[in-house]
């Protein structure tokens, strides 16, 4: 367990509590997996919801009791004219709550998933694919440059679909957007190594989440089949995503930088 902001959490090495992290997309699923683990490592998580703020706040109330410290900010990242007033509201946050001015990792997770065929998508479904999946991330990255600091760790969630054997019909637009974000985390990995900023991806394969709309609660008959293309026999869980994102996050991934991180059990191997 872990004390405060100005406490320490005890494990394998110390780590300050007042390391912040900012987590999009956390109100359910790969995002408030990652949060609650952030946050279990001594982080002080700043999350982020859309639609769900009662997800967003059953995951401060997770956190707050294991001993930790979260707050919750509504941010839609598919609104890139919202990003600056999100960047203030996350400076004012953290310099009320923490006494910091620095964060110490930011987890670009929101998103969507569903598929399209390609013959019916339209302007504007691959406009959203793109605003949320990659331009999003991408210019909040740009964003929290100032506030990061030297050190500090970019985790963004990418998708095994972007890997041949997991090329199902229906994503191309989605896809696109992950292996552009793939390629985006290898750039910025090489542009802000000056600065010891750690650029990473994790990809998961299918992960019982709340993505198309519950895909996973609504047709429970797709599960065995999804299993049965993961080596590991099961379908993923948030926390099994949580946990990889919180280690490239940590010191303990200190040089590990421009990777993109199969987290799938082996799915469509």
């Amino acid at each position: 367990m872990f004390r405060g902001p100005t406490g320490l959490h005890r494990g394998m090495t110390d780590t300050p509590a007042a390391r912040i992290a900012v987590v999009t997309g956390a109100s359910a699923g790969i995002g408030r997996g990652a949060a609650v683990q952030l946050a279990r490592r001594g982080f002080g998580v700043v999350l982020t919801y859309r639609s769900h703020p009662e997800g967003a706040d059953e995951a401060v109330e997770q956190i707050e009791r294991e001993g930790g410290q979260a707050v919750a900010l509504p941010f839609d990242i598919g609104r890139t004219a919202s990003i600056p007033d999100f960047v203030g509201a996350v400076s004012h946050r953290i310099a009320a709550v923490w006494g910091t001015s620095e964060i110490f990792a930011l987890v670009n997770n929101a998103g969507f998933g569903g598929g399209a065929a390609f013959a019916g998508i339209t302007g504007e479904h691959f406009d959203r694919y793109y605003n949320v999946l990659l331009k999003g991330p991408y210019f909040l990255t740009q964003a929290l440059l100032p506030l990061l600091a030297d050190g500090a760790s970019i985790v963004n969630t990418s998708s095994s679909s972007v890997r041949p054997g997991d090329t199902e019909p229906g994503y191309s637009a989605y896809a696109a957007m992950k292996g552009g974000l793939i390629t985006a985390t290898r750039y910025l990995a090489k542009e802000l190594g000056p600065r010891g900023i750690r650029v990473n991806s994790v990809a998961p394969g299918p992960t019982r989440t709340r993505i198309a709309d519950d895909a996973f609660e609504r047709h429970p008959e797709i599960i065995g089949a999804i299993a049965g293309r993961t080596t590991l026999g099961r379908l993923g869980e948030p926390e099994d995503i949580g946990k990889v994102i919180a280690f490239l996050a940590s010191d303990d991934a200190g040089w590990i930088t421009g990777q993109d991180i199969q987290v799938s059990g082996g799915y469509a191997l």
